[in-house]
């Protein structure tokens, strides 16, 4: 008698395993395969254990996301950046893709990365687009936001596309490199934005300071208008590749984009680990050669206070629908993957996004 109720125990399991293996709903089957052992083993039995491996098997999957009525409940932000910038429609595609997986959604236009920063620490949006170079000098109180609390509360959900910091003037400014900015007025982005943070660094990396140029408080989209009408003689411009605005000046005037490189490069990436070495490839924009400069990665901000079965969930529909995030701008479409992981973030992840890229192999 012991031996028949083991196997019907044994019987049991493996109906449930093969009703979750097929991605059934999780109600259990009452014509399963193998009932018909129970003319050998009491039916009570058989139920009890089946019952326990459903049980036990919800129980399992109650910290890997919402439900779909849960889900329904929800309410999330997206914080992207300025409409002219690439943060826009890609931070839109996320707001589409959580949409289609059942949350109700909003993508915001917001200054970028400063903001993006200040409105996840404020419970102003659910998850953002941010700069990692200016996330980890907000984490730690360092660089532009020396003298303030280090953003301890600021977690990351997932690592997005580099970022390539690119200085754009027209032939007839007679600018060929960093070093030529001195003297000139220069868009260095809005203040304490990450365009205007990577301005700063790299000016920093070459032993130029702002007292050495005047600088334009601008978004880089208005301070290329400024270029354009000769109130301007070059711009920083941080985002991924192509540009849509710098690609218009490429089309109207004669751009010229200034390499960042040599020594100032070195000492850069030296001091910030988390710029990288790069180039911008020929005929990204009017370019016929490679044009030397750096990179610093885009990540996906979160609230710490989201539940960690909330941010799983995210997770969840974000690679569920990434191709609508794909297509969306092909910055995305060649960086944003579940694939590449998590190993070029600095800033903790959140515990549900830690469980996640746990569970997909990607943390040991």
């Amino acid at each position: 008698m012991r031996m028949r109720r083991l196997m019907a125990l044994a019987l049991a399991g493996c109906v449930t395993v093969s009703v979750t293996a097929c991605g059934g709903s999780g109600d259990t089957a009452t014509t399963a395969p193998g009932t018909a052992a129970a003319d050998t083993v009491a039916a009570a039995d058989t139920e009890a254990a089946t019952d326990q491996a459903a049980g036990d098997s919800a129980a399992e999957g109650s910290s890997k996301g919402l439900t779909p009525e849960e889900r329904a409940k929800e309410f999330i932000t997206v914080g992207t950046g300025p409409t002219s910038g690439i943060y826009f429609p890609i931070g839109g595609a996320f707001a589409t893709a959580l949409s289609d997986y059942g949350y109700q959604t909003s993508a915001e236009a917001t200054n970028a990365t400063g903001q993006n920063i200040q409105n996840i620490l404020n419970g102003d949006a659910e998850i953002a687009i941010a700069m990692q170079d200016a996330v980890m000098q907000a984490y730690t109180a360092t660089g532009a936001y020396e003298g303030k609390e280090p953003a301890s509360g600021l977690k990351a959900l997932m690592r997005l596309w580099p970022n390539y910091v690119q200085l754009v003037t027209t032939a007839d400014t007679g600018i060929t490199s960093v070093a030529d900015l001195k003297g000139k007025r220069v868009g260095v982005g809005a203040a304490n934005s990450g365009v205007e943070i990577n301005a700063r660094m790299i000016l920093d990396a070459y032993g130029i300071t702002y007292d050495d140029i005047t600088p334009d408080y601008l978004a880089y989209g208005e301070a290329i208008d400024n270029m354009k009408n000769g109130q301007c003689d070059a711009v920083f411009v941080t985002s991924g590749l192509p540009n849509a605005t710098v690609m218009d000046l490429g089309v109207s005037y004669d751009m010229v984009v200034i390499p960042i490189d040599g020594e100032g490069r070195e000492k850069l990436v030296n001091d910030y680990p988390y710029y990288a070495e790069s180039v911008i490839p020929a005929n990204t924009y009017n370019n016929t050669e490679d044009v030397e400069g750096v990179f610093v990665y885009n990540i996906m901000l979160v609230r710490e206070d989201l539940s960690d079965d909330m941010v799983y969930d995210i997770l969840n529909g974000v690679f569920e629908n990434i191709s609508t995030i794909k297509a969306s701008h092909n910055a995305a479409d060649k960086n944003i993957d579940i694939t590449f992981g998590v190993d070029d973030i600095q800033l903790p992840l959140h515990p549900g996004a830690e469980a996640f890229w746990k569970d997909k192999g990607y943390l040991d």
